[in-house]
Protein backbone atom coordinates (compact mmCIF):
# COMPACT_ATOMS: atom_id res chain seq x y z
CA UNK A 1 0.00 0.00 0.00
CA UNK A 2 1.77 3.17 -1.12
CA UNK A 3 1.68 6.27 1.05
CA UNK A 4 2.21 9.80 -0.24
CA UNK A 5 3.24 11.04 3.15
CA UNK A 6 4.87 9.09 6.00
CA UNK A 7 2.51 10.84 8.40
CA UNK A 8 -0.37 8.93 6.77
CA UNK A 9 1.10 5.60 7.82
CA UNK A 10 0.09 4.05 11.15
CA UNK A 11 3.22 2.16 12.15
CA UNK A 12 1.85 0.88 15.47
CA UNK A 13 -1.16 -0.76 13.85
CA UNK A 14 1.04 -2.15 11.08
CA UNK A 15 3.35 -3.72 13.67
CA UNK A 16 0.46 -5.12 15.70
CA UNK A 17 -1.25 -6.68 12.68
CA UNK A 18 1.74 -7.93 10.70
CA UNK A 19 5.30 -7.29 11.84
CA UNK A 20 4.65 -8.34 15.42
CA UNK A 21 3.10 -11.71 14.55
CA UNK A 22 5.04 -14.78 15.73
CA UNK A 23 5.69 -15.85 12.13
CA UNK A 24 7.22 -12.48 11.19
CA UNK A 25 9.26 -12.30 14.40
CA UNK A 26 10.71 -15.72 13.54
CA UNK A 27 11.46 -14.62 9.96
CA UNK A 28 13.18 -11.44 11.16
CA UNK A 29 15.29 -13.43 13.64
CA UNK A 30 16.39 -15.76 10.83
CA UNK A 31 17.29 -12.81 8.58
CA UNK A 32 19.29 -11.20 11.39
CA UNK A 33 21.08 -14.50 12.04
CA UNK A 34 22.00 -14.83 8.36
CA UNK A 35 23.31 -11.24 8.22
CA UNK A 36 25.36 -11.76 11.41
CA UNK A 37 26.84 -14.94 9.96
CA UNK A 38 27.94 -13.14 6.78
CA UNK A 39 29.29 -10.15 8.77
CA UNK A 40 31.37 -12.54 10.85
CA UNK A 41 32.74 -14.04 7.63
CA UNK A 42 33.63 -10.51 6.44
CA UNK A 43 31.42 -10.65 3.34
CA UNK A 44 29.11 -7.74 4.29
CA UNK A 45 29.28 -4.74 6.56
CA UNK A 46 26.82 -2.25 7.98
CA UNK A 47 25.65 0.31 5.43
CA UNK A 48 27.35 -1.30 2.42
CA UNK A 49 24.14 -1.46 0.33
CA UNK A 50 24.22 -5.24 0.13
CA UNK A 51 21.64 -7.79 1.22
CA UNK A 52 22.26 -11.30 2.42
CA UNK A 53 20.05 -13.54 0.30
CA UNK A 54 19.22 -17.19 0.50
CA UNK A 55 20.47 -19.25 -2.45
CA UNK A 56 17.01 -20.84 -2.49
CA UNK A 57 14.36 -18.22 -1.70
CA UNK A 58 12.66 -18.52 1.69
CA UNK A 59 9.27 -18.33 -0.04
CA UNK A 60 10.28 -21.44 -1.98
CA UNK A 61 11.34 -23.35 1.15
CA UNK A 62 14.95 -22.20 1.42
CA UNK A 63 16.84 -21.77 4.68
CA UNK A 64 20.27 -20.76 5.95
CA UNK A 65 21.33 -24.41 5.63
CA UNK A 66 20.74 -24.20 1.85
CA UNK A 67 23.33 -21.45 1.63
CA UNK A 68 23.62 -17.68 1.57
CA UNK A 69 24.84 -15.19 -0.99
CA UNK A 70 25.52 -11.46 -1.05
CA UNK A 71 23.57 -9.32 -3.53
CA UNK A 72 23.02 -5.64 -4.08
CA UNK A 73 19.84 -4.58 -2.29
CA UNK A 74 18.10 -3.56 -5.53
CA UNK A 75 18.74 -6.92 -7.15
CA UNK A 76 17.60 -8.90 -4.12
CA UNK A 77 14.37 -6.95 -3.65
CA UNK A 78 13.20 -6.93 -7.26
CA UNK A 79 11.60 -10.37 -7.54
CA UNK A 80 8.16 -10.59 -9.06
CA UNK A 81 5.43 -11.01 -6.44
CA UNK A 82 1.66 -11.47 -6.57
CA UNK A 83 -0.98 -9.27 -4.91
CA UNK A 84 -0.42 -11.02 -1.56
CA UNK A 85 3.35 -10.34 -1.83
CA UNK A 86 4.17 -14.04 -2.35
CA UNK A 87 7.15 -14.76 -4.55
CA UNK A 88 6.10 -15.58 -8.13
CA UNK A 89 9.48 -15.86 -9.83
CA UNK A 90 12.96 -16.57 -8.51
CA UNK A 91 14.37 -14.65 -11.46
CA UNK A 92 14.81 -10.93 -10.77
CA UNK A 93 14.02 -8.20 -13.29
CA UNK A 94 17.74 -7.71 -13.82
CA UNK A 95 18.29 -11.40 -14.58
CA UNK A 96 15.30 -11.53 -16.98
CA UNK A 97 16.81 -8.70 -19.07
CA UNK A 98 20.05 -10.61 -19.69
Amino acid sequence: MPYKNKADRDYKTEYDKYQGTPEQLKNRAERNKARAQMMKAGKVSKGDGNDVAHVKAKDKGGSIKDGLKVEKAGANRSFKRDAKRNLVSEVSKRERKK
